[in-house]
């Protein structure tokens, strides 16, 4: 019975003493916005180490670009080819989706990456035009201001738009507020992706049915409305053409899900 009490002794796990309330809320503040602790590494280091660490964590490329390396060079350049035969043709469509002139859906193909090259920490994050934000743009800005009756004006409205939207996602980063994420549930971000996914398709109903005028609304009932108002704008070549490469999409996307199940 006594070694049986002092081996349930030892298993007791004793209760941590009690921290004060600033403490506390001291710990868990840190560990909300500062999990990966940036500061750590300039603990203990001179002046002239700290300076260049905190460079460094601002600026990553002075960090790797000391070691790049030829064959890095070689993997990077087939890398942006690839990804320009999508992004070029992707930025002028998105161009359209905002009602904006399809050079500046080019300039926004590669000046966003070119920045988060010498800015960005990760390498595997897109960074790049986003369809939602193309059609909301258009959605909301055309309301104000016409992009057929006054293209310069909707063109300047929408550069301002854009910079207080960058604004803000810099404060964001700057705030380290990424972990409102967190409490985003999984229900509402399949919802977002299924929103947004419905919009699209909406969106190419005006390419595939070669109309010429389109509601700027993101609607169901807007955007069938502008499409049977309009039956007798309908072109057949290029609904059989849209169809035709719609086909050819969903082969391909089936080919390679069996391949990859096969696999």
């Amino acid at each position: 019975m006594g070694s049986t009490g002092e081996y349930e002794s030892q298993r007791r796990v004793p209760v941590p003493p009690s921290k004060p309330f600033l403490k506390s809320l001291q710990a868990r503040l840190k560990e909300t916005f500062f999990p990966d602790d940036p500061f750590r590494q300039f603990k203990n280091q001179p002046t002239s180490s700290k300076f260049l660490l905190g460079l460094q964590y601002f600026v990553p490329i002075i960090e790797w670009a000391p070691h790049y390396t030829f064959d890095f060079f070689k993997a990077d350049l087939i890398a942006g080819i690839t990804v320009a035969s999508l992004a070029v043709p992707q930025g002028i469509s998105y161009a359209s989706l905002a009602s904006i002139p399809p050079i500046i859906g080019l300039y926004s193909s590669f000046v966003p990456p070119l920045l988060y090259a010498m800015l960005g920490s990760s390498r595997d994050l897109a960074v790049g035009t986003v369809v939602v934000a193309s059609l909301l743009i258009s959605s909301m800005l055309g309301k104000e201001v016409s992009p057929t009756e006054n293209p310069k004006q909707y063109v300047q409205l929408v550069f301002t738009a854009t910079f207080f939207a960058g604004v803000f996602q810099a404060s964001l980063g700057i705030l380290r507020l990424g972990f409102i994420v967190d409490f985003l549930s999984h229900a509402t971000i399949v919802g977002f992706m299924g929103g947004a996914a419905t919009i699209v398709c909406f969106q190419q109903l005006k390419g595939i049915l070669g109309l010429i005028h389109f509601t700027h609304e993101t609607d169901l009932v807007s955007v069938m409305r502008s499409v049977f108002s309009q039956i007798h704008q309908w072109r057949w070549e290029s609904a059989v053409l849209g169809c035709c490469f719609l086909f050819f999409l969903l082969t391909r996307y089936l080919a390679r899900e069996r391949q990859l199940s096969s696999g």
